[in-house]
């Protein structure tokens, strides 16, 4: 009996250990979170024709996307990426959806090694054409009965993304080279988790106002704010 009561506490030990060990570990990163927002007044949105498939995509309106900017300031879909943090890389399957004629989300962010799912939701013919270095580029046609096509994006890039059917239909992949990225919501907030503790340079990517770098300090357990303005370009 004696025995048993001593093996009990050993492995209670160990399972505490083991407890206090994780909570360590998860402790061990901090948070960045901030807003990207724009210098000055932000130009509207111009209408779209729509000249193809009005059945199916004139049923809403469409505007340009390349900057997105609410009443606050706020500018949506930009990238902001944690440069040289270190982390595990855990590749998944991601969705780019057409819907609508429009392609959602515009800017899809992941981490290399992912597969982009790319889903015809029109039921129409599509034809997704990608603009890559790194990656295979590839152009292939979609049709409704094709509801699906799966593409793997090995290396860390920007890729740019087309409709050959539909001239209007503009987005954007951005493949990372860590898992401490994220993107702007509809009004530029965003919120980078479990970041490792130490002095890094932040970049921040808009399709149309191109890349700007800052700099983040993140201590353990602690959140950090960044807040950024991007400029129009000269």
């Amino acid at each position: 009996m004696n025995k048993f009561r001593v093996l009990l506490a050993a492995c209670a030990g160990v399972a505490l250990t083991m407890s206090v060990g994780a909570g360590l570990a998860n402790a061990g990163g901090g948070t960045i979170s901030g807003t990207v927002k724009y210098d000055g007044t932000a130009p509207a949105p111009k209408p779209v024709e729509v000249t193809k498939d009005k059945e199916v995509c004139g049923l809403h309106p469409h505007f340009t996307e390349d900057l997105i900017v609410d009443s606050g300031g706020g500018i949506a879909n930009a990238v902001v990426v944690v440069k040289g943090a270190k982390g595990d890389m855990k590749p998944t399957d991601v969705t780019f959806d057409q819907k609508g004629c429009d392609y959602v989300p515009h800017v899809l962010a992941f981490e290399a090694g992912s597969t982009v799912k790319i889903v015809n939701s029109d039921g129409i013919l599509h034809n997704i054409h990608t603009y890559s270095e790194k990656n295979p580029s590839f152009n292939m046609a979609q049709p409704k009965f094709k509801k699906v096509i799966e593409q793997k994006v090995a290396q860390p890039e920007v890729i740019k993304v087309t409709c050959d059917a539909h001239g209007w239909m503009h987005g954007w992949w951005f493949s990372s080279a860590n898992p401490y990225y994220a993107v702007t919501d509809d009004k530029g907030n965003f919120t980078i988790k479990d970041v490792p503790a130490g002095d890094y340079e932040v970049t921040i990517w808009q399709e149309k106002l191109g890349e700007q770098k800052q700099k983040v300090s993140v201590k353990a357990g602690a959140p950090a704010t960044l807040d950024v303005t991007l400029k129009p370009k000269a």
